[in-house]
């Protein structure tokens, strides 16, 4: 199959937007990411691709841990920035605070997830990291939403 063909499928498939951060020492790291599946409640755990090449995935290994932030519809520049696409993150200049695992939650965001690293599986390109939600808080506002390779909003 033609990759072009599998993207141009995949892109008809709407998705939610969130940026996965992770932390090492005073090194902060973060991804953006539209693979985030809740996948039990009982416990709660959540399934995201990390790129097999970034950082964000090295230290997610390393220390056991990663924070989700679910994206809203004006945070736009925030997707672009932590998928590369837009000037590259400056952690001094980018409003967050610490969960109380210690990794950064991007302030205005429509929730965020706390967790605990669990399983890991290479699959292709991506590792796929299994995270047992150890903390979850709701935000405000709409979320951003990917498809056919745009942002869009739900109102």
């Amino acid at each position: 199959m033609a990759e072009q063909a599998f993207l141009n499928a995949m892109a008809r498939l709407p998705a939610g937007v969130c940026v996965v951060t992770a932390r090492t020492g005073d090194e902060l790291k973060g991804l953006t990411a539209s693979s985030l599946v809740s996948i039990s409640l009982q416990p709660p755990l959540v399934l995201v691709g990390l790129e097999r090449a970034s950082a964000t995935r090295a230290v997610v290994l390393e220390t056991g841990a990663f924070n989700v932030n679910v994206l809203t519809r004006n945070q736009e520049f925030i997707a672009d920035r932590f998928a590369g696409r837009a000037p590259a993150v400056d952690w001094r200049t980018l409003a967050h605070r610490p969960g109380t695992n210690g990794i950064p939650l991007l302030d205005g965001c429509a929730a965020w997830l706390e967790c605990r690293l669990t399983q890991s599986h290479t699959a292709g390109d991506h590792e796929i990291v299994v995270g047992a939600v150890e903390a979850a808080e709701i935000g405000s506002g709409d979320p951003i939403i990917l498809w056919d390779r745009a942002f869009w909003s739900l109102g």
